[in-house]
């Protein structure tokens, strides 16, 4: 681990802890393409799933649950009805909510719908990538399908220029943003970091975009309890989630076996094994 204070690490320790102590409840309300593996993502490292999305429950089953997670993918009227009931549920119940911006940069009526949405849920993590960001911050932005464009990429090169657009709107809307990508952008507007761990293979399965974010969700439950600023949980996230996929990678063989591998991996890491491999960089 680079550049990171000791106050981080134990921070870190404590959330990935309190996750299989507590087992904490996670309402998902996710896409059909990668809704078994988010299930068994949310279980690999120590939560519980509950994948609740018709309209006449998702608020029932929010108040009783530790988070919520929120997947623009594969839209449905019926979904999109949903995100809405269980989004203020969990702003009325301080219920921790992640939400994923799957496609809002390839999209008009997903970019549209978003940007309502979390005007009226107002979500602790706004979580996508680096095109569908730009989007919803008002950016010009151009991917290819749901896949990010490759020259918005962030970089070390040019993150400086996006320290100017993305801590000011986490503090505007008082949120964490988590940029996926090859290197991992996360700032809650006052500490921006980037997670430089993962590997390419994590790019040759479907769904692992998704995955990230109901560990971020998994993450802000334990984060919730403990009182801890949901920036950590972030990176907690992007860092057992990349840090898996690099184990994974030892023995797969191809996309079969290192779907099989990564959540091996996932389910074994602990602070011990996950910190001293940990790749944090403070980039403002």
């Amino acid at each position: 681990m680079t550049n990171i204070d000791k106050t981080l690490v134990a921070d870190l320790t404590l959330l990935q802890n309190q996750l299989k102590d507590t087992s904490p409840l996670i309402h998902c309300i996710t896409n059909p393409i990668s809704i078994n593996d988010c299930a068994n993502m949310v279980l690999a490292i120590g939560g519980r799933p509950i994948m609740a999305e018709h309209p006449g429950e998702v608020a029932e089953i929010t108040a009783i649950s530790q988070a919520l997670a929120l997947n623009l993918g594969n839209i449905t009227d019926a979904r999109m009805e949903s995100m809405v009931i269980a989004g203020k549920t969990a702003k009325e119940k301080a219920v921790p909510i992640t939400i994923d911006l799957v496609g809002t940069a390839c999209s008009t009526m997903r970019k549209d719908y978003a940007q309502k949405l979390l005007a009226e849920i107002q979500p602790q993590i706004i979580k996508g990538n680096i095109s569908e960001i730009r989007a919803v911050c008002g950016l010009e932005s151009h991917s290819s399908g749901i896949d990010a464009n490759a020259k918005e990429l962030i970089t070390e090169a040019n993150v400086t220029s996006y320290n100017e657009v993305f801590p000011a709107y986490a503090r505007e809307h008082h949120c964490t943003i988590l940029i996926s990508g090859p290197l991992d952008y996360i700032t809650d507007g006052t500490n921006t970091c980037l997670c430089s761990n993962g590997t390419p293979q994590l790019a040759s399965i479907t769904g692992t975009g998704c995955m990230l974010n109901v560990i971020t969700a998994t993450c802000t439950a334990a984060a919730s309890q403990l009182n801890i600023p949901m920036s950590t949980a972030a990176l907690l996230a992007t860092g057992l989630l990349g840090i898996a996929g690099e184990i994974a990678t030892r023995n797969a063989k191809g996309p079969g076996t290192f779907h099989t591998e990564l959540f091996d991996a996932i389910a074994n890491l602990t602070p011990a094994t996950l910190l001293p491999r940990l790749r944090l960089t403070q980039a403002c």
